[in-house]
């Protein structure tokens, strides 16, 4: 929850609050340009440590083909809120979108990535998969998040633009 200052206005949220929920959530939206210029979107579950999100593909995939050759991205990360009132009220997530480069590991890499990702790829995929690295740079922007639930109703409140600063690696 975000707490006041002596003047009365809200504390926006810090980086560190940003990471945190990157870290605590699972599922992002991954956006980009095919490099026919045609815009492409796809849901994932990555796992985040040390200021990068990690996620595992299949070695043909449009998501390792696509961003290796560019690696440029959007990412919206949702971070659900409202625990057990989110099932009886339509409480919508926060969400931290930022621009990102992503850089797609070869397949074979995944001792290299977090001990939590490989507990989301199967052993018999491991060896093949490819493993995107993915940096968030600029600003982080955020909706609900450091808020009280009945901030999101306010997107003056419930807006922020945070400085992505570097983790330490975990």
């Amino acid at each position: 929850m975000r707490t006041m200052n002596d003047n009365g206005s809200a504390h926006r949220p810090t980086s560190e609050d940003v990471w945190r929920a990157i870290e605590n959530a699972s599922f992002a939206v991954l956006s980009h340009l095919t490099p026919t210029g045609e815009p492409r979107s796809s849901g994932v579950v990555y796992v985040a440590t040390g200021g990068r999100m990690y996620v595992a593909v299949a070695p043909d995939s449009w998501k390792a083909r696509h961003l290796a050759s560019d690696g440029r991205l959007a990412v919206t990360v949702t971070v659900r809120r409202g625990g057990l009132l989110s099932l009886v009220f339509p409480i919508p997530p926060a969400t931290v979108s930022f621009h990102a480069t992503a850089v797609v590991h070869p397949a074979g890499a995944m001792p290299d990535t977090p001990a939590k990702l490989a507990s989301l790829v199967p052993p018999e995929r491991r060896a093949e998969c490819r493993v995107i690295e993915i940096e968030p740079v600029g600003q982080f922007l955020t909706y609900g998040i450091g808020v009280s639930l009945n901030d999101l109703r306010n997107p003056t409140a419930a807006r922020a633009r945070v400085p992505v600063a570097e983790m330490a690696s975990s």
